[in-house]
C-alpha cells in the first residue's frame, strides 16, 4: 500500500507541480518561445499579402519557418560552445537564451520599420534572422526545461510552456492583426518586439540549472577523446576542432545509442509518427470549416478562442495526469486518443454546419492535442541525457514534425479526390501505429524504469 501510494500521489500533491518557482517560469518562458512563430509565419503572410505582395514572394518567403525544422544542425553549437562576456555572467543556457532574444528584439524592430512595398529584400532579411533567433531560443529552453527540475516536475513544465506558448500565439496572431486593423502594422510588429521583453526579464530573474553529468557519459566522452588524440599529434587549433566535434556531435548520438542499442530504433519511429495525425489534418482544418458552411466569425470563436481555451485545458490535465500516472501510461492513452477525436470530425462532415458539433469536434480534439504535447513533451525530456540535451532535444522535435509536415503537403490532393468524412478516417487510420509502438516501448523502454544518465541536479 506504501508503495502504490508513492508512486501514485494524491490529487493535491499532483496539482501541486505548478507552484514550483520553475514550473512558473516556464510560462513565461514558454510566451518568449511562441511569440515569434506567428510574426515569421501566419501574421507575416498575412501582412505581406494585406501590402499586396504577390502570392508567389509570399510562398517563397514562408521558409522562412523551416528554421525550426533545422535546429539540429546548429544545436550541438548552443549545447557546448559557451559565448563570451555572456555565458560566465548567466551559465550556458540562460547566455543563448538572451543572445536569442536579443535578435529577435533587434529582428522585429527591423520588420516594424521597414516597408515590404518598397524593401522586401531587408524584410526578407529580417525576417530570416528572427527565424533562426527563434529556433535557437527554442533549443535553449528546451535545454533549460530538461535540465531545471526533476523528472517528477517534467509534465508540469511542459504544461506550463504550452500555456504560455499558446497565449503568445494569441497575441501574435489575433493580437498582432487587431493593432494592424486598428493603427498599423508598424506598430504591430513594434508591440511584439516590446513584448519579447518579457523574455528577457524572465531570462535574468531565473536561476541556471544544476548539471550532474554520470561517469558513464564522462567515460564515453574520454574515449572519443582518446580515439581523437590517439594519434600523439600536438595541440592545435585543427585538433580543438575535431575534440569539440566529437563532444558535441558524436558524443549525443554515440550516448543514446548505447543507453538503448536498438530499441532507440523504436524510439525514434514512434517520434515520427505519434503527433502524426494530429499534423496531417490540423492542415486542412479550416479549409474544412468554411466548406462546410460555418462563417469566418464562427470560426474565430470557436475553433481560435474556444479551441485555445480547451487546448490549455488539455496541457494542464496532462500534466497533472503525468505526476499521477507516470509518464507512459499516459503516453499510450494519449496516442490512442488522438485518432479517435479525429473521428469527430468525420461526424461533423455528416452532421453539417451545426454549432453543437462544431463546438463538440474543437472540444475533443483540442483537449486531447493538449494532453498529448503536454505528455510528448515530457517524455521526450526523460530521453534525453544532460550532458547532450539541447542536441538530442532538437533532434527528437526535428524528427516529430517533419513526417507529419511532409505528408500534409498532399492533403489537399487527398481531399479532392475523396470526401471530407473519408479524408478524417484516414487522418485517424494513419494514427494506429503509433498506438502499437507505444505499448511496444512500454515494454522495451519504459521511460518510468530507466535511470537516466544526467537528470537530477547538484547537491
Amino acid at each position: 500500500m506504501e508503495e502504490k501510494s508513492r508512486k501514485n500521489p494524491s490529487w493535491a500533491k499532483a496539482f501541486s507541480v505548478y507552484r514550483h518557482p520553475r514550473v512558473l517560469g516556464m510560462l513565461f518562458l514558454g510566451f518568449s518561445a511562441g511569440l515569434p512563430l506567428l510574426l515569421v509565419g501566419g501574421t507575416f503572410t498575412a501582412w505581406l499579402r494585406d501590402l499586396g505582395v504577390s502570392l508567389a514572394a509570399i510562398g517563397f518567403l514562408s521558409w522562412v519557418g523551416m528554421a525550426h525544422s533545422l535546429k539540429i544542425l546548429w544545436a550541438p553549437v548552443v549545447d557546448r560552445m559557451p559565448l563570451p562576456f555572456l555565458t560566465p555572467l548567466l551559465g550556458r543556457r540562460r547566455s543563448w537564451m538572451l543572445l536569442a532574444q536579443i535578435f529577435l528584439l533587434v529582428s522585429l524592430l527591423g520588420m516594424a520599420f521597414t516597408d515590404p512595398r518598397e524593401h522586401l529584400a531587408w524584410v526578407a532579411l529580417w525576417a530570416v534572422l528572427a527565424g533562426f533567433a527563434s529556433a535557437t531560443q527554442d533549443i535553449a529552453i528546451d535545454a533549460y526545461r530538461i535540465e531545471a527540475a526533476e523528472k517528477e516536475f517534467q509534465g508540469a513544465m511542459a504544461a506550463s510552456y504550452v500555456l504560455g506558448y499558446r497565449v503568445a500565439l494569441l497575441a501574435a496572431g489575433a493580437g498582432a492583426l487587431h493593432l494592424a486593423a486598428g493603427l498599423s502594422w508598424s506598430v504591430a510588429y513594434g508591440t511584439m518586439a516590446f513584448l519579447m521583453g518579457v523574455g528577457i526579464l524572465t531570462t535574468f530573474i531565473i536561476q541556471e540549472p544544476d548539471v550532474f553529468v554520470d561517469e558513464k557519459t564522462r567515460r564515453l566522452e574520454r574515449e572519443v577523446a582518446v580515439l581523437e588524440n590517439g594519434n600523439g599529434e600536438k595541440k592545435n587549433f585543427f585538433k580543438d576542432m575535431r575534440l569539440w566535434f566529437a563532444g558535441a556531435i558524436i558524443g549525443p548520438f554515440a550516448d543514446f545509442w548505447q543507453r538503448f542499442r536498438f530499441t532507440g530504433l523504436v524510439i525514434l519511429l514512434f517520434i515520427g509518427l505519434f503527433r502524426i495525425s494530429d499534423i496531417f489534418m490540423g492542415v486542412m482544418a479550416n479549409p474544412f470549416y468554411l466548406d462546410l458552411g460555418f462563417t469566418k466569425t464562427q470560426i474565430g470563436n470557436v475553433a481560435a478562442a474556444f479551441g485555445l481555451a480547451m487546448t490549455l485545458t488539455g496541457a494542464a490535465l496532462g500534466g497533472v495526469l503525468v505526476a499521477r500516472f507516470g509518464i507512459m501510461r499516459m503516453l499510450i492513452a494519449t496516442a490512442v486518443l488522438a485518432p479517435l477525436t479525429n473521428l469527430t470530425f468525420s461526424w461533423l462532415a455528416l452532421l453539417g454546419p451545426e454549432m453543437y458539433g462544431l463546438v463538440v469536434a474543437i472540444m475533443s480534439d483540442n483537449i486531447s492535442a493538449g494532453m498529448a504535447v503536454a505528455v510528448f513533451i515530457a517524455y521526450l525530456s526523460s530521453l534525453t541525457n544532460t550532458a547532450y540535451t539541447a542536441t538530442q532535444y532538437a533532434l527528437f522535435s526535428s524528427i516529430m514534425t517533419l513526417p507529419g509536415q511532409f505528408l500534409a503537403g498532399f492533403t489537399g490532393v487527398l481531399v479532392e479526390h475523396i470526401s471530407w468524412f473519408w479524408f478524417f478516417i484516414s487522418s485517424a487510420l494513419i494514427g494506429i501505429p503509433a498506438i502499437f509502438l507505444a505499448i511496444l516501448l512500454a515494454r522495451l523502454a519504459n521511460p518510468d524504469r530507466i535511470k537516466q544518465p544526467g537528470h537530477g541536479r547538484k547537491s
